[in-house]
């Protein structure tokens, strides 16, 4: 019925030996998040070797890390000082000048606080790690149809974008596109530790869920007294054994939430700065700039332009989805906990889940940046913000022209 000695179970298991990775047929948490940590340590931004059971930080990757953010940062600043905006320039890329000024600087913050925060980070990974081992094999295989595909997926997509970008733009911004990456795998790492937190939180449902047939298909008989005595026994150290995962998966979203508050922020300022002011740019300066373009350079600088608006709408979707759907199942256990109370009849169970119900309440199991709630009115006051924005920019354009109509008729 249950299988919370899966714990231990996990931990031998990684004791023999190392966890082999299979495309979609993960097994255990780091053959879930492989795909995600090999293109981590690519970027220079996994600092870590990854034993049976542990996390520990890896010396030479750790330089590699610091010989990378150092430059980066030199390198920004040379370019915000070479495009600074106090100086004489068109008034036509004055957006795209600040977009790219906003995206320096917020990326180079997030490489940064990726660079501090290395430590903390490690701790992280290593408790949601041990707190997995907890899962079944089913529910990393089916994490992993969805893990896997997001992040091969998202990295060639990734990859297209950064091409054509290349293509479009002067190749002094390349250093640019290693930043776009990192911003993108770091988004992907808290991605994927919040679908294996809500895994977590279902497993904990399921269990609630069997507890409660059990007790609806062995209603106690008086001729079976003992056995009812002993499967009480039993029921509450279940109960016990879920509230200690429970506050434990709680107290790990806390930490997840401190850990990539920052570069949730910064990348949910960058995703909707940048997309208002592409916006405004490609609207209202398309006339000036496609009119000299051939007709395959126009085709193409619309195509990037709408894979790169779905980029960002694609990835805040991703973010936004997990967090509200690991809230959702968190949020679910007190119903579960409920519905086991209302069909016990046995006084130390019903004392046992009230003390569980109370830990519930007491845990905030959002998922935050900052105290900035990260769900579904963050993407509806995105989408609501960028749809009054391009009905005031496209009642501009009308207002605009039907004025210079008027202007040349009256001349």
């Amino acid at each position: 019925m249950f299988n919370m000695s899966s714990s231990f179970q996990g931990e031998s298991r990684g004791k023999e030996k190392k966890a082999e990775w299979r495309l979609f047929q993960a097994k255990d948490f780091q053959s879930l998040m492989y795909p995600c940590f090999a293109l981590c340590r690519i970027l220079g931004i996994f600092p870590y070797k990854i034993n049976a059971t542990s996390f520990e930080i890896s010396k030479p990757y750790l330089i590699l890390l610091i010989v990378i953010v150092c430059p980066c940062s030199i390198w920004s600043l040379i370019t915000l000082h070479n495009s600074s905006i106090l100086e004489k320039i068109d008034m036509l890329y004055i957006p795209q000048t600040l977009v790219h000024i906003c995206f320096l600087v917020l990326g180079n913050f997030i490489i940064i606080v990726t660079f501090i925060l290395t430590v903390p980070r490690m701790r992280l990974l290593q408790t949601i790690l041990k707190i997995s081992s907890r899962l079944p094999s089913e529910s990393y295989d089916k994490l992993s149809k969805l893990i896997h595909t997001k992040d091969i997926i998202g990295f060639f997509y990734s990859i297209g974008i950064a091409l054509m970008l290349i293509f479009l733009l002067p190749m002094n911004r390349l250093f640019e596109l290693y930043i776009m990456a990192v911003i993108f795998q770091m988004n992907m790492l808290y991605v994927n530790c919040v679908c294996v937190l809500k895994a977590c939180f279902t497993r904990m449902n399921d269990n609630l869920m069997s507890i409660r047939r059990f007790i609806a298909n062995n209603e106690p008989s008086v001729p079976r007294i003992n056995y009812h005595n002993h499967r009480n026994m039993f029921l509450i150290m279940e109960l016990k054994a879920l509230k200690k995962q429970h506050l434990t998966t709680s107290d790990t979203v806390r930490m997840l939430n401190v850990i990539f508050s920052l570069q949730l922020l910064a990348t949910v300022v960058i995703i909707f700065s940048t997309v208002t002011i592409c916006l405004y740019y490609y609207i209202l300066s398309s006339k000036s700039i496609f009119v000299n373009m051939n007709f395959f350079e126009m085709v193409l600088s619309h195509v990037y332009f709408l894979l790169y608006m779905a980029y960002f709408f694609i990835k805040i979707l991703l973010i936004v989805w997990a967090c509200e759907t690991g809230k959702h199942q968190a949020q679910q256990i007190s119903t579960s906990i409920h519905d086991v109370f209302n069909i016990t009849t046995d006084e130390k169970i019903k004392d046992e889940l009230q003390i569980f119900s109370l830990q519930v309440l007491h845990c905030d199991n959002t998922f935050s940046a900052k105290g900035f709630t990260i769900d579904a009115k963050l993407l509806a006051a995105f989408m609501g913000g960028i749809t009054t924005y391009m009905l005031i920019l496209i009642q501009f354009l009308i207002t605009s022209h039907s004025c210079d109509r008027k202007s040349i008729l009256h001349k």
